[in-house]
């Protein structure tokens, strides 16, 4: 009989891989032309911590950074990514920022276009 893995057991199998955790975390943090949603980037970040924390982290610390996320997702932007960088560090993962190519000009009102792209 087949055996078939869960996409949950498949996407943390696949996250226990630091170079895939973080091109995940990228595309999370890319977002679209509307932005990102923010229930699916704490979605993205505590799939990582599923993943990678028994790597990197004890039981009490993998909850204690679970607490910290949710902390973190509540706070104004600057704040929440200067908490991110450290939370990020205890994963064994670095916050970057590197120029993006030129992306073509989005012509929709109040929409801007960022040559300035955050990595994981």
């Amino acid at each position: 009989m087949p055996v078939s893995d869960s996409y949950h057991d498949s996407l943390i199998e696949s996250l226990k891989d630091s170079h895939y955790a973080a091109v995940y975390l990228e595309t999370h943090l890319e977002g679209d032309e509307y932005g990102f949603e923010s229930e699916l980037l704490r979605l993205a970040f505590n799939h990582v911590l599923e993943a990678l924390g028994p790597q990197n982290l004890t039981p009490e610390q993998m909850k204690i950074q679970a607490q910290q996320l949710e902390e973190i997702m509540q706070k104004p932007a600057p704040e929440a990514m200067n908490q991110l960088t450290s939370w990020l560090q205890a994963l064994g993962l670095k916050l970057t920022i590197k120029i993006a190519p030129k992306m073509p000009e989005i012509n929709h009102e109040n929409d801007a276009v960022s040559s300035i792209k955050i990595t994981v």
